[in-house]
């Protein structure tokens, strides 16, 4: 006998529906999987057959072939336990076939019958097209994100089969937890005193989408200023949520509900280049980049990352997705995020305090050699980061809080919209032309950098967009002044110094 059951895996970002072919003849009893099963996958005969068993239904004494169709394509994990399993019982003729016609099944099987969850369930729900979904119970509130009606969460494979015994097919109820509350905007930027013009530099970042380099000495406040930019960021779109939603998911984190707030990931310099950008030899899941599209990736001490690490954003940076690309399979995986870094200027981080770096000169040249041109012209705001005041410290009022900068954000970002683009870091050729025209004082401001080599032609663009952002803060409607220009200068300036990093 032979059944068919439909079931999907996950490739990078995206679920690919698989059909799970199920052949039981007479011959030696046994059970084979071919399809391009990895490990895990081949390990299913074992929780299958145990699963089965434990269901109360028998295990059929005959050759069981089971094939995994497109058979081109590497399935991995453990998600296609279900569907197998059910396809044995349809093929052996304990089930009967026309009970699992419109459903799918994905879910892991324990060795009791458990049905567990697997990663990725938002994105499988998403690539099958029958009416029906069956899936784990545990990651059911997942499920419906994009299933809707069409899922049956269950809890043990006795559960499925009673059910499919049944006339009609009678699913079982159980009560779905509900989505879980979006996590707050985190801790206040009044909580940080004495940077006035990193606090700008985080405003303009997150206004328009311009990555940011924050240089400074130890203590100076780098990463709590960074671990705030989340917190000003207006909530994300529905498009941009439901990516977020399915890359976590195929990450295999809990998502307990859609991803409404702006992600912030922070990955260690010892993080690898898989797991920063994704990939690996045969799921393809998606790195800490990926993971951070739609909000922030935080690299806390830049100057500490392998060279080749940080010069794999590149690409990713300009173009927001990565093409990752193996000899059986590709995949894109989104990588459209706001870079926020911070680094000390030197391996001590004294660089810039008369007679007080003590770092020798090979290893500012090393520390130096570790952030190359290219990367360094990714960022389009540049600060350094001093130690604040004792004055501002002690007794200093607060800052601005974030309540009160997201509504410029949001103001500013609704002015982008209105130019057909989510951020003004997304204008280029044409439209960026046409919504930044500068006055005669800003031509001349420009002219001068230009001449001077202060900047150059990949950064005139870049300053214009800074430019446009300063504007949009402030309200400013027609032509960019030259406070606007030199605004945006002021905010790029050179970190590469004779010792070490600095402004």
């Amino acid at each position: 006998m032979f059944a068919t059951i439909p079931s999907a895996i996950v490739v990078g970002v995206d679920g690919q529906a698989v059909s799970v072919e199920v052949h039981v003849a007479n011959g030696l009893p046994g059970l084979s999987i071919v399809g391009l099963p990895d490990a895990a996958c081949r390990e299913a005969r074992d929780r299958v057959r145990a699963a089965v068993l434990a269901a109360g239904a028998e295990w059929p004494l005959k050759r069981i072939t089971i094939n995994l169709a497109p058979s081109d394509t590497r399935k991995v994990g453990s998600g296609l336990d279900l569907p197998m399993a059910v396809g044995v019982l349809v093929a052996s003729e304990q089930l009967d076939p026309g009970r699992v016609e419109g459903a799918a099944f994905i879910g892991e099987l324990g060795l009791d019958g458990t049905v567990r969850a697997v990663p990725g369930v938002v994105c499988r729900v998403d690539a099958v097209t029958e009416p029906t979904v069956v899936v784990p119970l545990e990651v059911a509130n997942e499920a419906i994100l994009l299933g809707g009606s069409r899922v049956r969460p269950v809890t043990t494979l006795a559960e499925v089969v009673g059910a499919l015994r049944s006339d009609p097919v009678q699913w079982p109820e159980h009560d779905v937890p509900p989505p879980s509350a979006p996590p707050d905007r985190g801790a206040d930027l009044a909580d940080v005193r004495g940077q006035p013009a990193a606090q700008y530099a985080l405003e303009l970042a997150a206004a328009g989408g311009h990555h940011l380099l924050m240089v400074g000495p130890p203590g100076a406040g780098k990463t709590m200023l960074a671990s705030r930019v989340p917190g000003l960021l207006p909530d994300l779109d529905r498009t941009s949520a439901v990516e977020a939603t399915r890359i976590h998911s195929a990450a295999g984190l809990a998502v307990g509900g859609l991803v409404t707030r702006p992600p912030f990931r922070a990955p260690h310099h010892t993080t690898t280049m898989v797991a920063l950008v994704g990939g690996g030899t045969d799921s393809l899941r998606p790195g800490e980049l990926s993971l951070a599209s739609g909000g922030v990736l935080f690299l806390d001490e830049l100057g500490e990352f392998p060279p080749a690490l940080l010069d794999a954003l590149r690409q990713p940076l300009e173009e927001g997705v990565i093409r990752v690309s193996r000899a059986r399979f590709s995949a894109d995986l989104p990588a459209r995020v706001l870079l926020i870094a911070a680094m000390n200027p030197c391996p001590c981080g004294e660089a810039g305090r008369p007679g007080a770096c003590q770092c020798p000169d090979g290893m500012l040249a090393r520390y130096r050699r570790r952030l190359s041109g290219p990367l360094l012209d990714r960022f389009d705001l540049r600060v350094q980061v001093a130690r604040p005041d004792v004055s501002r410290l002690l007794g200093g009022e607060p800052g601005v809080s974030t309540a009160e900068v997201a509504d410029r954000v949001a103001a500013a970002r609704e002015r982008a919209l209105a130019r057909g683009v989510a951020c003004n870091s997304m204008l280029e050729g044409a439209p960026l032309e046409d919504a930044t025209p500068l006055d005669v004082e800003a031509t001349t401001a420009l002219t001068t950098a230009l001449g001077t080599g202060r900047i150059s032609a990949r950064g005139l663009s870049k300053v214009r967009r800074v430019a446009l952002t300063v504007a949009d803060l402030a309200g400013h409607r027609g032509p960019l002044t030259a406070f606007h220009i030199t605004t945006a200068m002021a905010m790029r300036v050179d970190v590469i110094s004779s010792r070490g990093l600095a402004a």
